[in-house]
């Protein structure tokens, strides 16, 4: 890989910082027939990308839907969507038709997309069990503590922490020169395998630092909070009289876009150092693509009020075509 070290004539020099043309994306490494798993990424993202406009549509559709709750779930849908078309499209591109070069500002900017919608899944997560929180354990409280004003608030407040989280640590990625190797060993512009590459050339503390307290803030805050709402929600079960099926139901389904988002995402960055490298990866790529895939087919098939919508919605459609028959029919 000679040719993609910087060359002083083809580098922008600014203050000293010497900040390379492009990078190069080393992604999976002597792993046969990858291929397939590429064409099972497309898979997954077309999946991900009419799941989640289905249960966007289902919310704006039928009236039922329009809950301060609904909103949390209609943001997670949208980051879901948003978050698989800044990832796989790209990766696709990269490795199916060997563009694994990618440019210096393309690459800041996928690395702020990814984990803007990343953390975003995370935020969107503890909101909803926020929502579940305040209705099992205050019921007669609940549509004075949860409505439209404050999940809006919440969802805001969310979006703005979010974009300061990843924008400060491309901020301090602009501050870093790239003196020597330009090869990222993911298969994105990650954060980490990205200012590591700085580290001969540049102070990289404040990276580090970064990198490890946005996992803080983004990933093990909200999970902490989610396993402590649902410690309250269990106690408040128990200690209920009258049967809670729709309660349990519903929170089911939560913990378990829970467990899928969050259970792989901390195996693979508590482990990582004993992990392999394309084990790693994959499994990265897996709980980016995965997730956002399954969250609208689990919203739909278990939470019962999305059931029985997306079953009058389909039922609407399907009925409309033969009364236009008919209708045809008549006038003729």
């Amino acid at each position: 890989m000679s040719s993609l070290t910087s060359d002083p004539n083809q580098t922008e020099n600014t203050d000293t910082i010497i900040r390379p043309p492009y990078f190069f994306i080393s992604g999976f490494i002597d792993i046969p027939h990858m291929k397939y798993y590429y064409v099972f990424l497309c898979f997954v993202y077309i999946i991900s990308l009419v799941g989640n406009t289905f249960v966007m549509m289902v919310i704006y559709m039928d009236s039922s839907l329009h809950s301060p709750k609904c909103i949390a779930v209609f943001n997670l849908a949208f980051t879901d969507m948003c978050g698989s078309t800044a990832l796989v499209p790209k990766v696709l591109d990269m490795f199916l038709f060997s563009r694994q070069l990618i440019s210096y500002d393309h690459c800041l900017a996928s690395l702020f997309f990814i984990f803007l919608f990343l953390t975003m899944q995370s935020f969107n997560l503890t909101i909803l069990s926020y929502d579940r929180l305040v209705a099992i354990c205050c019921p007669l409280r609940y549509h004075m503590m949860v409505t439209y004003r404050s999940m809006f608030q919440l969802t805001g407040a969310a979006w703005v922490f979010a974009v300061f989280l990843v924008l400060l640590a491309v901020c301090l990625i602009t501050r870093l020169s790239f003196c020597r190797s330009l090869v990222i060993n993911s298969y994105v512009c990650d954060h980490g395998p990205l200012f590591r590459l700085a580290a001969p050339c540049s102070d990289v503390v404040p990276n580090t630092v970064i990198s490890y307290l946005n996992p803080c803030l983004m990933l093990y805050f909200p999970m902490v909070f989610i396993i402590s709402s649902y410690i309250c929600i269990t106690h408040a079960l128990f200690t209920i009289t009258l049967p809670q099926e729709r309660a349990v139901k519903t929170c089911t389904s939560h913990l378990i876009l829970v467990a899928i988002f969050y259970l792989p995402i901390n195996f693979t960055y508590l482990l990582h150092s004993i992990i392999p490298t394309n084990a790693r990866i994959i499994n990265l790529s897996l709980t980016s693509v995965l997730p956002p895939m399954l969250n609208p087919i689990i919203y739909v098939l278990k939470t019962e009020e999305f059931k029985e919508s997306a079953k009058k919605m389909l039922s609407k459609r399907g009925g409309q075509r033969p009364c236009r028959k008919c209708h045809s029919k008549k006038a003729g």
